[in-house]
Formats: structure tokens, C-alpha cells, sequence
């Protein structure tokens, strides 16, 4: 009776070995290592990395810029009211230069133009202003170039890289490894999977600074028209 259990195990323990289904898996090979792989992708991953930088920098620096610009006293108009009411309009000039901010820049070049025509004074705050929305667009059109650039870049790096691995075959014969292909591959695919991660992040960035921006331009719209109001009073 127990030899026949001893071979019904030993049975059991054979079909389990054999069955490839029920036989179990071992893992076997290195695990991925994300910056290694980011070495393996060559100096096209490089110039991605500078790209990456040049990115958050003008975020983060524009991010600050668009805060500061509109960063205003809320009692700012009601000075600049009380001055033009009075027929102060030096302290008003002055008092906006003080301030310093795109909106007093803004109103300054209009308050230097009083006693003309209200187009005058009109255009004037418009060319003022189409000024300082450029210096808020500062670097937007880099940012721009750079998410839609970086997925071509990295899109380079992999026919380079494809090439690379063909040529390779080429010269290894009869003596091709189908490792020789594949790992040349996946280091090739490596750069345009870093090109379209800066691209995102690059697109992301300037279409949430292009929305700041614009909110931003609304509002300068809106307070010159209260100062052109104000003037007409």
C-alpha cells in the first residue's frame, strides 16, 4: 500500500515538471532600470535633457513673472481717480512710474497724452500695452518649439539608432543574434519615448502660461477701460 502512494507521488511530481502549463516560472534576466536606459539612449537623450531644462526654467521663471505683473494695490485706480479729479496729473505720472507694474505703465503713457483727443490717449494705452503682453509672452514661443520639436528629436534618435542595428546585422554575416537586433531596438526606441515625455510636459507647460497670459491680458482690457472712463467723466 505505500509503494503505491510512493509512486502515485513520484507521478504527480513527473506531470508537474513536464506540464509547462503547471510547471512553475522562474524569473530570469535584469530587471529595467530606468536610468540605465536613459544612459543607453546616446547624446540624442542629451540634448532632450537640456531641452527638459530649458522647459522648466522659463515655466517656473514666467510662472513668477505673470504673479508679479498682476500683483497690484487694489486701491491702485482709486489714487490714480483722485489724481486726475484734482488736475494732479504729475503725481499720477509719478505715482505709476513708482509702481511700476504693466497695468501703471500702461496708464502712465495715457496720462501723459490728457488734452488730447480720447483716440490718442486710446492708442496710446494700446501700444503701451501690446508692449507689455510681449514681455509676458517672454519665452513662450521656446517652449512652444520645444514640444513640438523634442518628439522629432527623439523620433531622430530612433532611425539613428535603427540604423545603427541594421548596419550591425549587416556586418555580423551568418553569425546573426537575434539579441543583437533586439537590444539595439529597444535602445533605439529609448529616445523617442524621452522626446514625447518632454513634449508632453513642454505642451502642458505653455498652454497653461498662454492661459495665464491671456487672463491676464483680460484684465489690463478691463482697467483700461475704467481709466478711459474715468477721463471721460
Amino acid at each position: 500500500m505505500l509503494f503505491l502512494q510512493a509512486e502515485t507521488m513520484q507521478a504527480a511530481a513527473a506531470e508537474l515538471t513536464e506540464n509547462p502549463v503547471l510547471t512553475e516560472i522562474v524569473e530570469t534576466g535584469n530587471k529595467m532600470n530606468l536610468w540605465e536606459m536613459t544612459m543607453k539612449g546616446g547624446w540624442i537623450m542629451l540634448i532632450l535633457a537640456i531641452l527638459s531644462v530649458i522647459c522648466f526654467y522659463i515655466f517656473f521663471e514666467r510662472l513668477a513673472a505673470l504673479k508679479k505683473a498682476r500683483r497690484v494695490d487694489a486701491s491702485f485706480m482709486d489714487r490714480i481717480r483722485d489724481y486726475v479729479q484734482h488736475g494732479d496729473t504729475k503725481s499720477a505720472i509719478n505715482f505709476c512710474r513708482v509702481t511700476g507694474s504693466p497695468i501703471a505703465n500702461m496708464i502712465e503713457k495715457g496720462l501723459e497724452r490728457l488734452g488730447r483727443p480720447t483716440a490718442d490717449v486710446r492708442a496710446s494705452i494700446d501700444n503701451a500695452g501690446n508692449l507689455e503682453v510681449a514681455k509676458l509672452e517672454k519665452g513662450l514661443s521656446i517652449m512652444a518649439t520645444i514640444s513640438s520639436g523634442a518628439p522629432m528629436i527623439g523620433f531622430l534618435g530612433t532611425v539613428l539608432g535603427m540604423v545603427r542595428a541594421f548596419w550591425e546585422m549587416a556586418n555580423a554575416g551568418n553569425n546573426i543574434d537575434i539579441t543583437l537586433l533586439s537590444s539595439g531596438i529597444y535602445q533605439a526606441m529609448i529616445t523617442t519615448v524621452g522626446g514625447l515625455i518632454v513634449g508632453i510636459i513642454a505642451m502642458f507647460a505653455y498652454n497653461y502660461l498662454v492661459s495665464r497670459v491671456d487672463s491676464i491680458t483680460n484684465w489690463l482690457e478691463a482697467q483700461t477701460l475704467s481709466f478711459m472712463d474715468m477721463i471721460k467723466d
